[in-house]
C-alpha cells in the first residue's frame, strides 16, 4: 500500500455536511441547506434552500447546547436525477423539487422523530426505513416514494418481533441491489441484499451483534461495513461478492458513518460507554483499497452528558462522492463541535 495522509483544507462552523452530489457537496447550517462546489478554489458555499420548522426550534436552533439537546436541523439528504431533493428532519420527511427554494413536509413521522438515512435507487424511488424505540417489537415498515418524494406508501413491513429498527438502507451500484441494515438484539441483527424494488429480499447475515450495522459502503469488491454493538468488541468488515465475510480491523466502539472518496474509504466510531467500549475519542480510520486500515484523525468527547447532548461522533455524508477531498462533520467533540472540516485525499 503507498503512504498517504489527510491534510486540512479548510473547516466551518455550525455546518453539517449530508450529502455529495459528484463534486458538490450540500450542507446544513439550522435549517438553511447550502452547497458548494469542492476543487474550486476557494470553497464558497450558497443557499439552496430552507425549512420552515416550528417556530420554537428556530429558538433552540439558535444556540450550539440547545441544538444539541432537541436534535435539531436536517439529518439526512439525498438529491436525484431530476433535481429534487428529500431530506429528513425532526418529526417529518421534508422534499424540495427542482428549482424550488422551500422544503415542504410531504411526511409526518409517526414514530420515533427521524430515520437515520434516505436512500435512492436509479429509477428515482425513494426510500427510507423506521427507525424508533420499539420496545414492544412492533412491525417496523419502509417506506417508499415513487413520485420524487412528494407522496409516501408502506412498500415493506417487517412482521411483530422480527426486528426493533431499520437502521439503514444502501443502494449497491455495482449489484444493483438494495443493502437493509436491521438491529439490535439476536436475530434482529441482520444484513439483508434486496432487489431495488423490494421485491425479493434475502438474509445474508443474521444472529449476532456482529451483524448489528449501521455504515455500509459497497464497491466493486463488495460491502464494508462496521459493526455497532455496545456489548461486544467492533470490527471492520467486507462482505465480499461471493458473499463470504472478511474481518478487516479491530475498532475500539461503534461505528455508524461511513464514505468512500475515490478508492479511499473512511469509518468513523462515536464515543458511547458500556461495559466493553471504553475510548473517549472519537477516531476516524481509512484505507486506500480496503485492505489495511490505520486511524487517521482523533476528536475527544467534551464535557456535556452523553444522553442529553450526544454521544460524541465524526459524522461522514452520503452520496457519490467524485472528488479527491473528504468532509467530517463532528458533534459533542472538543475542539470542533458541530464543525464540518474538508481535507485533501494525498497520496
Amino acid at each position: 500500500m503507498s503512504r498517504w495522509s489527510l491534510d486540512i483544507v479548510a473547516s466551518y462552523p455550525r455546518l453539517r455536511a449530508l450529502a455529495w452530489a459528484g463534486d458538490v457537496l450540500y450542507a446544513s447550517r439550522g435549517y438553511s441547506l447550502l452547497s458548494t462546489t469542492v476543487g474550486a478554489r476557494p470553497i464558497a458555499w450558497s443557499e439552496v434552500a430552507r425549512y420552515k420548522p416550528p417556530w420554537w426550534r428556530n429558538l433552540t436552533a439558535s444556540t450550539s447546547l440547545t441544538f444539541r439537546l432537541v436534535r435539531d436541523g436536517f439529518h439526512a439528504l439525498t438529491r436525484l436525477s431530476s433535481g429534487a431533493m428529500v431530506a429528513a428532519v425532526p418529526g417529518a420527511i421534508v422534499t424540495l423539487p427542482p428549482g424550488g427554494t422551500e422544503f415542504q413536509a410531504t411526511h409526518k413521522i409517526l414514530r420515533g422523530t427521524r430515520p437515520l438515512h434516505i436512500c435512492a435507487v436509479p429509477d428515482g424511488t425513494v426510500y427510507f426505513g423506521e427507525y424508533f424505540d420499539n420496545a414492544e417489537r412492533d412491525e417496523v415498515h419502509i417506506y417508499a416514494s415513487m413520485d420524487h418524494g412528494m407522496t409516501w406508501q408502506v412498500a415493506h413491513t417487517f412482521p411483530e418481533s422480527a426486528i426493533r429498527h431499520v437502521h439503514n438502507i444502501v443502494y449497491d451500484r455495482w449489484a444493483n441491489c438494495l443493502w437493509i441494515l436491521t438491529g439490535d438484539n439476536g436475530d434482529e441483527c441482520r444484513v439483508l441484499r434486496a432487489s431495488c424494488d423490494l421485491k425479493n429480499i434475502e438474509t445474508v447475515l443474521t444472529g449476532n451483534q456482529q451483524a448489528r450495522a449501521v455504515a455500509a459502503v459497497p464497491t466493486a469488491e463488495g460491502l464494508y461495513f462496521p459493526s455497532d454493538t455496545p456489548s461486544e468488541a467492533n470490527h471492520l468488515y467486507c462482505l465480499d461478492r461471493r458473499q463470504k465475510l472478511h474481518v478487516l480491523a479491530d475498532i475500539p466502539s461503534s461505528s455508524i458513518y461511513g464514505c468512500r472518496v475515490s478508492d479511499a474509504l473512511f469509518f468513523s466510531t462515536m464515543v458511547e460507554p458500556s461495559e466493553v467500549n471504553h475510548e473517549d475519542s472519537s477516531w476516524l480510520y481509512g484505507s486506500l483499497g480496503g485492505a489495511t486500515w490505520t486511524r487517521q484523525l482523533s476528536w475527544k468527547k467534551d464535557r456535556w452528558p452523553f444522553g442529553l447532548f450526544q454521544y460524541g461522533n465524526a459524522l461522514l455524508p452520503d452520496g457519490e462522492n467524485s472528488t479527491g477531498f473528504l468532509a467530517v462533520s463532528t458533534v459533542a467533540v472538543t475542539p470542533g463541535d458541530l464543525e464540518t472540516s474538508v481535507w485533501r485525499v494525498v497520496r
